[in-house]
């Protein structure tokens, strides 16, 4: 097996402005070639033998307070690693297969959504007690519930997948006592990761059969307004998003094994890929801590960081 190390991409970072993707943009820009932001990658932490064993983590999230990695396993394990990345600890499982993960405003509770359970599970940080916390609406149960992101207000957005192949709704929205409804009904191409946008006008979702990105606005009365393209990605299955301290739109691909760039002209930009899929492996989510950079890693037992974005 081989043991991936430090891989620096090469290029030249293009200089643009620091606003994010431009909201009042309509069409889809698709990609007509791709640039290279100087940067360099490592393994933050390699559970590939450790006991814990980092079971493919298709998600990550940092703690906004003591700056601790946190991932899921494919045996519904919720992970924490210690800030410098030497130690992994389990703090709670679900028994099933936890996909994305995020923090509420107060670093109070983590929210999972579980692929097994067909459920979205909240953990109270300071005891470890997991509950489930909702499984869609009444009318309409989560079929593949995949990715929650978490407003100022404590608001929970959560995509639904559907199936692949069979475009259909959408993002959920819970409030913190619980109560819900189809926020989004409008069909999604398998529904995947979410971002918030930094001054909270729109939610980005990645449609990852479509291949890309788009926004649906949040109205000034929280309801959903009309899903806009943002950018295609042909040839990729995209997956996670997050904004970075730049307010550019970082975007993990689980294929090919890659993470890219969007500015607020969006131009997009590799961050770094890896075509052997060891240091990156099929980069399914990612985190930001300050101006450093974390990836799951589906296909392999670790956590990257990137690092000189």
């Amino acid at each position: 097996m081989v043991r991936p190390g430090t891989q620096p991409v090469l290029g030249r970072p293009r200089q643009g402005d620091r606003r994010g993707p431009d909201s009042r943009a309509t069409g889809a820009a698709p990609i007509r070639g791709r640039s290279r932001v100087v940067t360099t990658g490592r393994i933050f932490y390699d559970g590939t033998l450790t006991q814990p064993r980092l079971d493919h983590p298709e998600c990550v999230a940092v703690h906004p307070h003591d700056g601790s990695v946190w991932c899921g396993g494919e045996a519904g394990q919720i992970f924490r690693i210690t800030p410098d990345g030497d130690r992994l600890n389990v703090v709670a499982s679900t028994g099933g297969f936890v996909l994305g993960i995020c923090f509420d405003p107060t670093a109070q509770h983590l929210y999972a959504c579980d692929l097994a359970h067909r459920a979205l599970f909240q953990m109270e940080i300071e005891t470890g007690r997991l509950r489930r916390f909702a499984k869609g609406i009444p009318e309409r149960p989560f079929l593949i519930p995949n990715y929650p992101a978490v407003d100022p207000a404590g608001r929970v957005y959560v995509s639904d997948s559907n199936a692949p192949g069979k475009p259909g709704p959408g993002v959920y929205r819970f409030t913190p006592d619980g109560a819900g409804d189809l926020w989004y009904d409008g069909p999604l191409d398998f529904a995947n990761g979410l971002a918030l946008a930094p001054d909270g006008s729109d939610l980005y979702v990645v449609e990852s059969f479509l291949p890309g990105i788009s926004r649906i606005p949040i109205r000034h009365d929280g309801s959903a307004g009309e899903k806009q393209p943002v950018v295609e990605l042909p040839d990729t299955v995209p997956d996670g998003l997050a904004f970075g301290p730049d307010s550019h739109l970082y975007i993990g691909l689980y294929e090919p094994s890659k993470v890219l760039r969007m500015n607020s002209r969006r131009q997009v930009e590799t961050v770094l890929d890896d075509r052997t899929a060891h240091l990156l492996a099929h980069p399914t989510n990612l985190a930001f801590r300050d101006d450093q950079l974390f990836t799951s890693n589906l296909g392999r037992w670790h956590i990257t960081l990137i690092e000189a974005l």
